[in-house]
């Protein structure tokens, strides 16, 4: 915990992202859930509606296998 008694925050660099099934994102910020404090990564979609969405931040950075191949499921663009 640091000073002011909430955990770390895992920090989502602000950007463009490449989901690994072709989607493309903005990541607007690192949020923490109300309740959990757990760190969340806030993003919008570049595509369709452009709704804003949350994902748990070790998630979002988090590799995944596709094919057999170890890839991140969120590259920046």
């Amino acid at each position: 915990m640091n000073d002011n008694g909430l955990p770390p925050l895992i920090e989502t660099p602000p950007g463009r992202y490449r989901h690994y099934k072709g989607g493309e994102y903005e990541v607007l910020g690192t949020v923490r859930h109300s309740e959990t404090l757990e760190p969340m990564t806030l993003y919008r979609t570049l595509y369709g509606d452009q709704g804003l969405w949350v994902r748990p931040a070790a998630m979002f950075g988090e590799t995944v296998d596709v094919d057999g191949v170890r890839q991140l499921r969120f590259a920046p663009v």
